[in-house]
């Protein structure tokens, strides 16, 4: 019987690595307390409300997110405390990226949608993704509304903010 050492054991949950470029911290412009911050960890799909209290970091609430989720709630976060545009929404949701060149297209389509009537089947999908992670930002204090021929905003809800 051939026996193993701890050096040449191999994991099979590459997530155990711990990759700190995955995890982005918010504190969006003064909307949260002075010390609490959002931390989103992509990799996980968790987004986490973290208070500081007398120096120490405390877990206030946390939600996992699927990858349609973040992929609505990364703009939104990220355009805070601003309007996320329809067409940059449209392409984080279906190609995980706003590069310029993306949201370019993804606005041409958009409008050859709007002209032969066909938006609100474009955007259905969107709509549905959003509407779950609304319920979920929700308990963190902060809705999301549409803004009519516009985009979406997140917007701080201070009486829903977390106990």
């Amino acid at each position: 019987m051939q026996r193993l050492s701890l050096r040449e054991a191999k994991t099979s949950a590459p997530y155990l690595k711990q990759d700190s470029e995955n995890i982005m911290h918010f504190s969006l412009m003064e909307a949260l307390p002075a010390g609490d911050t959002l931390a989103l960890n992509r990799s996980l799909g968790t987004l986490s409300y973290i208070s500081c209290d007398e120096g120490q970091p405390k877990l206030v609430q946390q939600q996992q997110f699927t990858d349609g989720e973040m992929r609505v709630l990364l703009p939104l976060i990220e355009q805070f405390p601003y309007y996320c545009p329809y067409e940059v929404m449209f392409a984080s949701f279906y190609n995980g990226n706003v590069h310029e060149r993306t949201v370019a297209r993804c606005r041409e389509r958009l409008q050859e949608a709007m002209e032969e009537g066909v938006w609100d089947q474009e955007m259905r999908p969107v709509r549905n993704v959003l509407s779950r992670t609304r319920l979920k930002m929700r308990s963190f204090g902060f809705d999301i509304s549409s803004i009519l021929e516009t985009g979406y905003i997140l917007m701080y809800e201070s009486r829903l903010r977390p106990s």
